[in-house]
């Protein structure tokens, strides 16, 4: 009999990871129902669209500055109903969104396997990243397959006392690294007007993203400052900067930076646009998980404005750093790695992407179809 499958996502991140797998589930010809929460409204559609994907039915829960609280409670409430009304024999959620943890529970509250992408990362903080650290704890708590990115967050699994096993966790790189390499493969792309003046520029560029809520306040000030420090340090440096949506981000980043001239402020970027920039960027400064899993794959040098990292991989790689918010830190790893041209390249050159090859869809595809298989 025919397997159906529910693949949830929230957020545009998520769109992007669970993309390739919802097409090499289609591919093997399982049901495959596409479910939107709308956690995120616009961007997350753009992506799914990018990718030749709509979703089948959406929640649209997505507020005006709205808590954990109501976004927890409308995801648990509408993937309920949502699965009441139409029963399925796998949810697949992806990464440590709260669509992601609470699409678990509503799965988990009616008896219907849970199978998690990207599952095993921990930075072993439940405060960093928040409320990510713990969504992906209590995920992983409630699922029954898992899609580990690497042997590392396999072991971190195993080392739970999951009941985990051959047949239920799988190594399979990230889905990210899939969705990045078809994108650097598609030569027709146009891009947006705000990137045209970096494509006939040819000195050194930043690329920079902030968002976590631990970075909320006087960490996306001091990130800011650090900024202006940068551009009198470095009279060559161009900065790019697709600003947030959230408010608590968007708000203190236009007030210290509008004036910069060198400064590019722009609306979050369409998915190819983001690859291009990232493409195109000298250095990388983030404190985005799946930004620095995407540089890795680009041989990028990433500072990660963070103080831990679930993704130690890239740590250890050499391709990110932490430099965390100080505004000293940041300064001084950006002038290291933009006046030492050698430094840089070995930084990125010495080793490949740790989060796989590109086929981690096919092997989660592949995995879900040889589990049934093998079930009674």
């Amino acid at each position: 009999m025919e397997k159906k499958i529910t693949c949830i996502v929230g957020t545009r991140p998520e769109a992007i990871k669970m993309a390739p797998v919802i097409h090499a589930l289609r591919e093997m010809k399982f049901s495959t129902i596409v479910l939107s929460t709308g956690q995120h409204s616009q961007m997350l559609h753009q992506a799914l669209s990018y990718f030749g994907i709509i979703a089948d039915a959406d929640l649209s829960i997505m507020e005006d500055r709205q808590t954990l609280d109501s976004v927890t409670s409308r995801v648990l409430s509408g993937v309920g109903r949502f699965l009441d009304e139409h029963p399925q024999d796998l949810v697949l959620v992806h990464g440590d969104t709260t669509t992601t943890m609470a699409s678990a529970l509503a799965a988990f509250y009616r008896h219907i396997p849970v199978g998690h992408i990207e599952a095993g990362l921990r930075s072993h903080n439940i405060g960093q990243p928040f409320p990510e650290e713990a969504n992906r704890i209590i995920t992983d708590r409630l699922s029954t397959l898992w899609f580990a990115p690497t042997p590392g967050a396999a072991a971190n699994l195993k080392g739970e006392g999951l009941p985990v096993s051959d047949k239920t966790l799988f190594v399979t790189g990230n889905t990210v690294i899939d969705a990045l390499y078809s994108t650097l493969e598609k030569t027709d792309h146009i891009l947006c007007p705000q990137l045209k003046e970096l494509e006939e520029f040819s000195g050194p560029v930043i690329l920079m993203t902030a968002h976590r809520r631990e970075s909320w306040g006087k960490p996306i000030e001091s990130i800011c400052s650090s900024i202006k420090e940068i551009l009198t340090n470095h009279s060559d440096v161009r900065i790019l900067i697709p600003v947030h949506k959230n408010p608590s981000v968007g708000e203190i980043i236009r007030h210290c930076l509008s004036r910069e001239q060198r400064v590019i402020l722009c609306e979050p970027l369409d998915y190819p646009d983001f690859v291009w920039a990232m493409n195109r960027s000298t250095l990388i400064l983030t404190d985005s998980g799946g930004v620095q899993e995407e540089a890795s794959g680009l041989k990028k040098p990433v500072l990660v404005m963070r103080d831990i990292s679930e993704r130690p991989e890239a740590v250890d790689s050499g391709t990110a750093i932490l430099v965390g918010t100080s505004r000293e830190k940041i300064v001084s790893w950006v002038s290291r790695i933009l006046s030492d041209e050698e430094y840089r390249r070995n930084l990125v050159e010495r080793c490949g992407s740790p989060f796989g090859d590109g086929t981690a869809a096919k092997k989660i595809a592949g995995n879900i179809l040889r589990h049934y298989d093998n079930v009674p």
